[in-house]
């Protein structure tokens, strides 16, 4: 592509690179200059006009852009391409579900040319409906076909949606004397609804093993919440053992994102059961959020996945929290 300033008779058919005023009338940049813009500059006195010429082996910026996304989502289940626009096309959710990326092929394919570029969300974020997952923009007014090939290669099926696949949840409270009781429930239906699921029961239980593991076996929905009134401090607590007792199995207890440490993940058969930290009464941000969309959308969770989230696991940190003394621990 060749750009800079060129005298208004070698305009037409050019990009205009920058704004102007023209007769009281703004022409915008990016548009391509006809015989009459070209008549109206010459009548203006302008000596030179920026533009920007397209060589034979390049692409227009939206035909550039919209390759590149149609490359990013060859199976736009769950999304939908904008149309493209000053080089820019966007990827936008339809519905909740979560942002499947590929990191290695998305950081290939902005490294071809520095005017390709594709910005994300993060990995496995949870989205709502018109959400943007991703924006492809082409920055010059155009870019080499070859390199933009290229980059559609590297990029090809570098994003995908997982939608719900999970429809209902019970939560099961235990309850201790002066505890929280039934606190964290509209937290917890607001998080299942954002994400399409119907709470469809609240199961209120003393903090004992054979109460809960008795209303666990008793849970019909394809996800069982649990909220303890005591916090699980073990992975041999009152809630993991109730889960073993009840026939289910636990995969996972603990995970290194604050807030959230005392989460645990198990199953019973085929359906998960998460235990919910007691940071998930909030509605503030916090480790059983990344579990639990994961697992609504039908993303496996392993101790491996749980551990890697610790890196950008630290969600805040709270002013009142201890400082360790001056040579102590």
């Amino acid at each position: 592509m060749r750009f800079g300033p060129v005298p208004p008779s070698q305009a037409a058919g050019a990009i205009l690179a920058h704004s102007i005023e023209l007769n009281g009338t703004k022409l915008r940049k990016g548009v391509m200059l006809d015989a009459g813009h070209v008549a109206a500059m010459q009548a203006a006195g302008m000596g030179t006009v920026t533009v920007a010429r397209l060589d034979p082996d390049d692409l227009h910026e939206d035909e550039a852009a919209h390759r590149l996304a149609k490359a990013l989502v060859p199976d736009p289940q769950g999304m939908r391409l904008t149309k493209p626009f000053t080089g820019r096309v966007n990827v936008l959710a339809e519905g909740p579900g979560l942002a499947i990326l590929d990191e290695a092929h998305l950081a290939a394919a902005n490294e071809v040319h520095p005017m390709i570029t594709v910005a994300t969300v993060q990995p496995y974020q949870q989205m709502g409906p018109r959400g943007m997952i991703a924006t492809v923009k082409i920055i010059s007014y155009g870019v080499p076909e070859s390199d933009l090939t290229q980059a559609c290669t590297l990029a090809h099926g570098a994003i995908r949606f997982a939608p719900p696949v999970l429809r209902s949840a019970t939560l099961i409270v235990t309850e201790i004397p002066g505890g929280a009781g039934e606190k964290g429930a509209a937290a917890t239906q607001t998080r299942l609804e954002a994400l399409g699921v119907s709470l469809e029961s609240i199961r209120t239980v003393p903090h004992q093993e054979t109460a809960l593991a008795e209303a666990i076996s008793q849970a019909e929905t394809d996800l069982i919440l649990i909220l303890t009134g005591s916090a699980t401090s073990d992975p041999m607590d009152v809630a993991p053992q109730a889960l073993r007792h009840a026939g289910g199995r636990v995969e996972r207890f603990g995970m290194p994102v604050d807030p959230g440490n005392l989460l645990f993940l198990g199953s019973l058969g085929d359906r998960p059961v998460i235990g919910l930290p007691g940071c998930a009464r909030s509605p503030a941000l916090n480790g059983a959020d990344w579990v639990l969309s994961r697992v609504v959308c039908g993303i496996p969770v392993t101790g491996h996945d749980i551990a890697r989230m610790g890196i950008g696991g630290l969600l805040k940190e709270i002013p009142t929290r201890p400082m360790p003394r001056r040579g102590g621990r």
